[in-house]
């Protein structure tokens, strides 16, 4: 179907040429799934855009043959290709609410490419686009061609770029990305889509992903990139079982095991320079069961730090005639629990399941309705606003995003600064940026990124950077929302092991929110799962991942990737 020779991607800079792809070469036969996976900066998505003939000329330059039959891609002439584009291979963009237009409906965006590309009546396109709605799985596919997209849900926004690429019947469908930060029972959902519609559709497949687990899901066959180059490919399950390259080995260790605690995740610096197995290095990094014991004594022998009783926030969704709410959204209904100092508390669930708002509740980042949350003796609902952002030096939050909760118009020095100047600490400003440096030290950060902005940084390192400013105020508590969910794998790990690590240095305690079970079994000492406002299963990661009760709990085990 597709066949790749010796592709060369390089990118104009003010310092010269950058290499992004070198020699890529693959083919694609009819039906076969081939995975690319990789590191954010390997060049599998830049591959992806080589081929759909998207990448800017002015900015690019591109060698080598794409050939789909006996037509080589890279030779067409524009008004050709934007004929091809669409009618022979398609692709569903990263992330989907930045791909979608924000101000035209998701039913019209859809029905534009197919009267583009097929020339049909606004009445057919409307049909069609209904019928590829119901075929993609969306619920009330008339209601979802009305609606905008801010209005649905990411795994919906998802279906609707999978109808877009799926519109014109295209021979091979790119898939970048397409489950990046979904929850593991949607991003399961996904992959089982996409299998259906390949199978019924006799198409071809290139699924892009960092994620090795989510690849030998749906790929028959896998080109592992590293650094612009296809460090090894071959069958999916033989590079699994018996990986030759050091980057390859990386990339499956870093992935949090099931099967082991681990003191630390393993990264891809632990393979790169030596030949030592997967297996050694975990074994290494295991707890032993008396040091997995002696922590839980530590923990569990002093009293809690934070207590939170019947704790209940609800959204009004309708008011009756006098402004009384008639129907209610019940996000945190009635949750109790308690915290000790030390101990890292894993909140699981599926999107909408309530976990943020209970993290942003106990902040009283949102209001609660009712109950009481009591944090070292203080019940902060009964506290001033002026008495609780003094209590916040102690209580911090690392927000979902790094990217839209750092000001992009101050520095990163500013921003770790702004912290200590509104809480007046430090005698002055000078002093204030010595602790900030100090501070972008430990989280692995250098001097010379004081003045840049946030933009200028990788999604790793804006993590790092809303770590340390988490730190600024010298916190005794953390609450981590969602703070690993949409890094590569092997930066994850390289996230989770610094919060760790910070933890023991500085006693900190952890409520860590997350919608990948495994992450939160690696990384907790107790975890909680959520459903629909209320706890529903809660204890020890081991016994719950092995032994769960709730049918909700065995649902989300079985969504995790394995490999």
């Amino acid at each position: 179907m597709l066949t790749v020779n010796n592709l060369n991607i390089q990118f104009k800079t003010p310092g010269g040429f950058f290499e992004a792809v070198q020699d890529v070469s693959f083919a694609l036969t009819k039906g076969e799934t081939v995975g690319i996976v990789g590191e954010s900066g390997s060049g599998k998505s830049v591959t992806s855009l080589a081929l759909m003939r998207l990448l800017d000329k002015n900015t690019s330059v591109i060698q080598g043959k794409v050939t789909m039959g006996d037509i080589n891609i890279l030779d067409l002439p524009e008004d050709k290709m934007r004929a091809f584009r669409g009618n022979k291979i398609a692709m569903i963009f990263q992330e989907p609410m930045t791909s979608l237009n924000p101000v035209l409906t998701c039913g019209f965006q859809v029905a534009e490419a197919i009267q583009l590309h097929l020339g049909v009546s606004k009445q057919e396109a409307r049909a069609q686009t209904i019928n590829l709605f119901k075929e993609v799985q969306l619920p009330r596919p008339e209601n979802i061609f009305d609606s905008y997209p801010h209005q649905i849900s990411g795994g919906q926004k998802q279906r609707v770029m999978i109808a877009m690429a799926l519109s014109c019947n295209p021979d091979i469908l790119i898939a970048d990305e397409p489950t990046t930060a979904l929850d593991v029972t949607v991003q399961k959902t996904i992959i089982e889509l996409l299998k259906k519609l390949k199978a019924d559709r006799g198409m071809s497949l290139i699924f892009i992903s960092h994620d090795l687990g989510v690849i030998n899901e749906i790929a028959d066959r896998v080109l592992v990139m590293y650094k612009g180059e296809v460090v090894e490919q071959g069958d999916v399950k033989q590079i699994f079982r018996h990986p030759h390259h050091p980057y390859t080995k990386g990339l499956l260790a870093c992935r949090p095991s099931v099967k082991l605690r681990l003191k630390k995740l393993p990264v891809i610096a632990d393979f790169i320079n030596g030949g030592e197995s997967i297996e050694n290095i975990r074994k290494d990094y295991a707890y032993t069961k008396a040091e997995l014991s002696n922590r839980q004594n530590n923990i569990y022998s002093q009293q809690p730090i934070l207590t939170v009783n019947n704790l209940s926030t609800w959204f009004p969704v309708d008011n009756g005639i006098f402004g009384k709410p008639t129907n209610v959204i019940k996000a945190v209904n009635d949750v109790s629990f308690e915290v000790y100092p030390g101990e890292t508390l894993g909140l699981v669930g599926e999107s909408g399941c309530g976990k943020t708002t209970l993290g942003r509740s106990i902040l009283r980042l949102i209001e609660p309705t009712a109950g009481s949350i009591n944090f070292q003796g203080t019940d902060l609902r009964k506290l001033s606003k002026s008495a609780m952002r003094e209590m916040r030096r102690d209580i911090q939050i690392i927000f979902q995003d790094p990217y839209s909760s750092l000001n992009p118009r101050l520095t990163v020095g500013q921003s770790l600064m702004e912290p200590l100047q509104v809480h007046r600490l430090c005698h002055n400003d000078t002093q204030r940026k010595r602790h900030v440096l100090a501070l972008m030290e430990r989280v692995n950060l250098s001097a010379e990124h004081f003045d840049r902005y946030p933009h200028e940084f990788s999604g790793g390192q804006r993590q790092r950077i809303v770590i340390a400013r988490a730190l600024a105020l010298q916190p005794k508590f953390i609450i981590c929302d969602e703070s690993v969910s949409a890094l590569d794998v092997s930066v994850q790990a390289q996230v989770l092991n610094l919060i760790r690590e910070l933890q023991q240095e500085l006693n900190l305690t952890y409520i860590f929110i997350s919608h990948d079970l495994s992450v939160i079994k690696h990384i907790s000492d107790r975890m909680m799962m959520m459903n629909k406002g209320q706890i529903v299963e809660m204890g020890d990661p081991e016994q719950i991942y092995h032994h769960p009760q709730q049918e909700y709990t065995r649902r989300l085990i079985e969504a995790i990737p394995q490999f």
